[in-house]
């Protein structure tokens, strides 16, 4: 679209500081982060892009949060002069993901065919970069190793204040870390009805798929949440009723600094694997 694209900087605990000024106490803390990145780019851009999805289709919701967050940022930062762009996706509507991003390129000035043709590259380089994390995942789990699947939505795994940290001492503890987000989407999302026919959260099916089509290829499950997130607590507390025979560690994430005490319950977790792992052997 030839538009010069500004990134906020990488997570810290001044971003969560930041946004938790700002945000309501009830919010999550991917919610009180995302702010904080706000913040952090009000002045210093043209435009700040903030999505608007509310679902995907029919049983195909989103988190409410992902629906608000537009309004929410917007009235949050109202006082000020910054001015924001969206892209709606409401399929019930009518909205697909396409024709929201046709409007966000015609809002900019482009044309309607050249926003339908940025787009359709765009979702090309998109498809091609998903099978490749695909391709690399697999050529991890046909390593020898400690193979450990980490449940969790990307916002939170990518984060480098939230999820790194976590697969950075796996790695470091010689264990393998795995996604249950990564692999083909269209499998999980029917695999999770095996387990849940009525889960309605499109992200949430698709972490409860990848854990049912990866669970008897790893050794133990993480399923890692934000606090205090409605869906996580929810479907986390189904996985841990319905799945038998592995190990499951289930870590919220609160927010609070410092590391120790999230560092012992994974080299507790990391213990009893290779306890289970010698009695098989």
């Amino acid at each position: 679209m030839g538009c010069e694209v500004v990134l906020s900087k990488a997570t810290t605990q001044a971003t969560l500081t930041a946004g938790s000024a700002i945000a309501l106490d009830e919010a999550c803390l991917s919610l009180k982060i995302y702010l904080g990145h706000v913040q952090s780019l009000i002045g210093q851009c043209t435009y700040i892009l903030i999505p608007r999805i509310s679902n995907l289709g029919k049983d195909r919701e989103l988190c409410p949060r992902f629906e608000a967050l537009y309004d929410v940022t917007r009235d949050t930062f109202r006082h000020s002069e910054q001015k924001f762009l969206t892209y709606d996706v409401d399929v019930k509507k009518g909205k697909t993901e396409e024709t929201a991003f046709i409007a966000l390129g015609v809002s900019l000035g482009a044309t309607h065919k050249d926003s339908k043709k940025a787009y359709s590259a765009a979702l090309k380089d998109a498809e091609q970069l998903w099978k490749e994390r695909v391709k690399q995942q697999n050529l991890l789990l046909g390593k020898d190793g400690m193979h450990i699947l980490i449940a969790a939505h990307s916002y939170v795994i990518e984060d480098p204040f939230m999820g790194k940290p976590i697969t950075t001492y796996l790695t470091k503890q010689g264990a393998i870390p795995l996604r249950a987000d990564v692999g083909i989407r269209e499998d999980a999302l029917k695999s999770s009805r095996a387990l849940s026919p009525t889960c309605p959260w499109e992200l949430n099916r698709e972490i409860i798929g990848g854990i049912r089509m990866y669970k008897n290829k790893v050794d133990g499950i993480i399923l890692l949440s934000a606090f205090p997130c409605g869906t996580d607590a929810m479907v986390n507390e189904l996985l841990l009723r319905e799945l038998s025979g592995i190990p499951m560690l289930n870590l919220v994430l609160d927010g609070q600094s410092g590391t120790a005490g999230l560092e012992t319950r994974l080299e507790s977790f990391l213990d009893i694997i290779r306890f289970r792992k010698e009695l098989v052997l």
